[in-house]
């Protein structure tokens, strides 16, 4: 089980690309270029997902319901999946508006198809991976460029991988 962040998240910390740094889009401003503010509109109750920047949670993204603003651009959240320590409850942690996102909308697919960018449910999250063989009774093996690993999942367990850009969602490009 996972523990408690001890750290800060490092709210230019890209969680889809390890180790690099996230762009922060700017804007001309008088000739000078200024970071863009872009503030969701995250509500007590609404449902997200959360990244971390955890080792070995790195790209993954967790369901959490928004518990409450704590200041600007900051909110207290708590996770539908994973525990505190003791098991007692669910685990609740501040977390900055970089690391959340809405929940990504349901799109209804008959089957995937080799290569195709999906998000896999495993060890509580969802991680992005790459369908590399399509198996009988709709199953398939998933690759993770991050781990190096290939699991078998079943339909019900994957989803299409989109991206949260500019306040849309995103479906990537399969060049």
């Amino acid at each position: 089980m996972p523990r408690k962040r001890r750290d800060k998240p490092d709210p230019n910390f890209d969680t889809r690309s390890p180790g690099k740094k996230r762009a922060v889009p700017l804007e001309e401003n008088g000739g000078e270029k200024v970071p863009i503010v872009t503030h969701e509109k995250f509500t007590k109750g609404m449902l997200v997902e959360v990244c971390s920047d955890e080792d070995g949670f790195l790209g993954a993204w967790f369901a959490a319901t928004i518990v409450e603003a704590v200041g600007n651009d900051k909110f207290l959240i708590e996770y539908q999946s994973l525990r505190t320590e003791d098991n007692s409850a669910f685990l609740r942690e501040e977390i900055d508006t970089l690391h959340i996102r809405p929940n990504p909308p349901e799109t209804a697919f008959e089957h995937f198809s080799l290569l195709q960018e999906v998000d896999a449910l495993y060890n509580d999250g969802w991680w992005v991976g790459v369908i590399s063989k399509v198996l009988s009774g709709s199953r398939y093996i998933v690759y993770f460029r991050s781990t190096y690993e290939e699991i078998e999942f079943q339909q019900s367990e994957l989803r299409l991988h989109q991206d949260w850009i500019g306040g849309k969602w995103v479906m990537p490009s399969r060049v």
